[in-house]
C-alpha cells in the first residue's frame, strides 16, 4: 500500500517548474520540426529549375525567395568589381569578387561571382576570367545580413568590404539595384577564377539536444522530490 502525505508548498513549487521544464522540452521538439522542415524546403530550392528572370521575371516575394536558383542574362561591369573578405572551408582567407551585371531591360543586379585568394584579387592577375559581352549567369537569389556593430569599415580606396553591405556596395558602384546578391553557381569560369558554388546552408539545430536537457532536468526535479518525500518519511509503501 502507497502512503503519501505531500508537502504541499514544496509540491506546489515542484509543479510549477516540473511543467515549465516539460513545455521547455516539448517547445524544442516543435522547433526540431520546424527546422527539419525549413531545411528540407531549402535543400528542395537548391535543386529546383532555376526561375528565368529574363524578360521582367522575378522570383518569389519575401523570404519565399531566399535560396531559390535563378538565372539571367545580361553583362558584367568588371570595372566596378567590388571584395567582401571572408574565408573559405579550410578557414584560410579569401575575397568574394562582387560585380554589377545589368540585364537587356536595364535592371541591375548584384553577382557574387565566386571567391579568389589574396594573390588572384587584383583583376589583371585573372584577365581570363573578364567575361565580357553577353553572358548567361545561374545563381541563388539571397538577401545577406546587414553589418553589425563590430564589422570593420570598409577600405573603399581598395573596394573591400567585410559584410555583404549591399547598399554601400551600390553607392560606391553608382548603381540602384533591382533585388539582393545573387551567388553564382559553380560553372567554371575561365582562366578558373573566381570559384564560384560558395553558398553554404548552415542552419543549428540542436534542438533534439535542448528537448532532452528540459526533460532530463524535469526527471531530475521529480527524482529530487520523490526522494526528498521518502528521506522525511511522508512516502513509503506499506
Amino acid at each position: 500500500m502507497l502512503r503519501f502525505r505531500p508537502l504541499w508548498k514544496l509540491t506546489a513549487a515542484s509543479a510549477t517548474l516540473f511543467a515549465i521544464l516539460m513545455a521547455l522540452g516539448f517547445w524544442q521538439l516543435e522547433r526540431l520540426h520546424w527546422k527539419l522542415a525549413l531545411i528540407e524546403r531549402v535543400n528542395a530550392k537548391l535543386h529546383a529549375r532555376p526561375v528565368n528572370l529574363d524578360g521582367g521575371g522575378t522570383p518569389p516575394r519575401g523570404l519565399q525567395s531566399e535560396y531559390t536558383r535563378v538565372s539571367l542574362t545580361g553583362r558584367f561591369d568588371n570595372a566596378k568589381e567590388a571584395y567582401v573578405f571572408g574565408t573559405d572551408v579550410g578557414g584560410a582567407p579569401v575575397y568574394h569578387v562582387v560585380v554589377p551585371f545589368r540585364m537587356r531591360d536595364g535592371r541591375v543586379f548584384l553577382i557574387d561571382r565566386g571567391v579568389v585568394p589574396e594573390e588572384k584579387l587584383a583583376p589583371q592577375t585573372r584577365l581570363t576570367g573578364q567575361i565580357s559581352g553577353e553572358s548567361r549567369v545561374v545563381g541563388v537569389w539571397r538577401t545577406p545580413d546587414a553589418p553589425g556593430p563590430f564589422t570593420p569599415a570598409p577600405d573603399v580606396a581598395h573596394r573591400v568590404f567585410y559584410a555583404d553591405d549591399l547598399s554601400a556596395i551600390a553607392k560606391l558602384d553608382g548603381v540602384s539595384l533591382s533585388g539582393p546578391i545573387i551567388e553564382a553557381d559553380a560553372t567554371p569560369n575561365p582562366g578558373g577564377w573566381p570559384k564560384g558554388g560558395q553558398t553554404r546552408v548552415t542552419f543549428r539545430n540542436e534542438h533534439l539536444q535542448y528537448a532532452i536537457t528540459w526533460f532530463g532536468l524535469a526527471a531530475v526535479l521529480l527524482a529530487v522530490y520523490l526522494a526528498y518525500h521518502v528521506s522525511r518519511g511522508r512516502l513509503s509503501l506499506r
